[in-house]
């Protein structure tokens, strides 16, 4: 996979980020992500109806290859659609490998349509590299507030992990992971939507100044919403502000960043154009693609290859920094791409990303590699194989299946001793 380089930005068929092409162009929601990392005061995902719109509701939920399926059929249906994103019903990046691979599957067969996530920004600064390398090009990160002592209120908790956190200590974690996100999105030049969820009596004082913080940091475009209170929460009693109050608020904010003010609150699973959602009339396929088998593996053509000079293969995978691909022709092997790795010492998130990388490859080869890696790879369908010597030995062995045996491996080191060069974070 050949990384993206993500141009100035583009609203020319987004209908989100421009409301004169939203009646031209439309969007939709694939709903690969359900679990949820913060819990918000004002959410509760409990109940679906198909006839009302607001985010965190879905009929069903998609694996990445549903999603794929998914697309075809919405595309038949609507050929309007330019955009295809994650906006839950959870957080796309507490579902981090499904979101990930539904990108990857849509820019491989869908190389026109604009990628485009939705987050609250607390898992997403460590996979900025990946997305933007994938191509996604709009990304839009929640963010109510820029003062912990504000925010605290908007959160029962926020989780890292196994590590739950409530009150100021929730609010700064979860703001600190945002700040990064974002600039790490610019740094990658990735257009950034930032949302943020007007509450009566709580925020709603804040959100100039939030704006104000958001453009020093090169935020592209400022969503002030309404929140829409919901039953069975704690801000279930609170007024919704009314349209006057929210044109001044997002008049204030205006002197900083451009405003959305046609935002529709869209579902998990929205479809169609904004304002003409087809989310009801689609729910019948959705539910249908959601009973889709896995589909059988496809031909993997190609081989990844550690090697420091292109003869040999003579890196550990928790060093190498990037991949020789290969393939199999008639006349021998040929070299096709190198493919950069994700930087070193990711444990086991770094593992999955390079099963992303390398979909397409039947083997990878490496001088050597831990045990967590290698269950990795086994379940993604990616035979690891451990050898020393020319590549092409390796490459025999992989594409005719004789001779692996005879493959000289080297005898395994603990990561950081020995003639292992690694550091003792990557190695797994």
């Amino acid at each position: 996979m050949k990384t993206q380089n993500n141009p100035s930005p583009d609203y020319s068929r987004h209908p989100c980020f421009n409301a004169k092409v939203k009646g031209k162009f439309g969007r939709v929601h694939l709903p690969v992500a359900p679990k949820c990392n913060i819990k918000c005061n004002y959410c509760n995902r409990k109940y679906d109806c198909v006839n009302e719109s607001r985010p965190g509701v879905t009929s069903t939920i998609l694996t990445p290859e549903q999603a794929l399926a998914y697309m075809e059929k919405v595309l038949i249906a609507e050929p309007r659609i330019s955009v295809a994103g994650i906006a839950g019903p959870g957080d796309p990046f507490a579902n981090a490998n499904e979101t990930l691979k539904t990108m990857q599957l849509l820019r491989q067969n869908y190389p026109d349509l604009i990628l485009c996530l939705s987050s609250n920004g607390l898992g997403l600064a460590p996979h900025v590299d990946e997305v933007a390398d994938i191509g996604v090009s709009h990304v839009t990160v929640t963010v109510n507030g820029i003062d912990p002592e504000i925010t605290k209120n908007i959160y029962t908790f926020v989780r890292d992990g196994k590590i739950v956190y409530q009150g100021r200590q929730a609010a700064e974690l979860l703001l600190a992971r945002q700040l990064i996100a974002i600039e790490k999105l610019k740094s990658r030049r990735v257009t950034v939507k930032i949302n943020f969820i007007t509450i009566p009596g709580v925020n709603d004082h804040h959100a100039e100044t939030t704006a104000k913080t958001m453009a020093k940091l090169g935020v592209d475009l400022f969503n002030c919403m309404a929140m829409l209170p919901n039953a069975d929460t704690p801000f279930a009693d609170l007024v919704e502000i009314d349209k006057p109050s929210m044109n001044t608020i997002r008049n204030s904010c205006e002197e900083h960043l451009p405003q959305m003010r046609h935002c529709k609150r869209c579902r998990a699973d929205a479809v169609g154009l904004l304002g003409q959602d087809k989310s009801g009339e689609m729910a019948g396929c959705l539910n249908a693609c959601a009973t889709m088998p896995a589909p059988p593996p496809k031909v993997r053509p190609y081989v990844a290859v550690a090697s420091l000079e292109g003869m040999l293969v003579n890196q550990h995978l928790g060093e190498t920094m990037k991949f020789l691909i290969y393939t199999k022709e008639e006349e021998g092997y040929t070299l096709v791409e190198e493919r950069p790795a994700p930087l070193p010492g990711g444990g086991m998130g770094r593992w999955e990303a390079l099963t992303r990388l390398l979909y397409d490859c039947r083997a990878v080869m490496v001088s050597e590699m831990g045990t967590s890696p290698r269950e990795v790879f086994k379940r993604a369908g990616i035979e690891p194989v451990t050898m020393s010597g020319f590549i092409e030995a390796g490459l025999d062995a992989v594409y005719t299946g004789k001779g692996k045996s005879a493959l000289k491996r080297r005898a395994k080191k603990s990561c950081g001793s020995g003639e292992c060069l690694g550091a003792g974070t990557g190695c797994g």
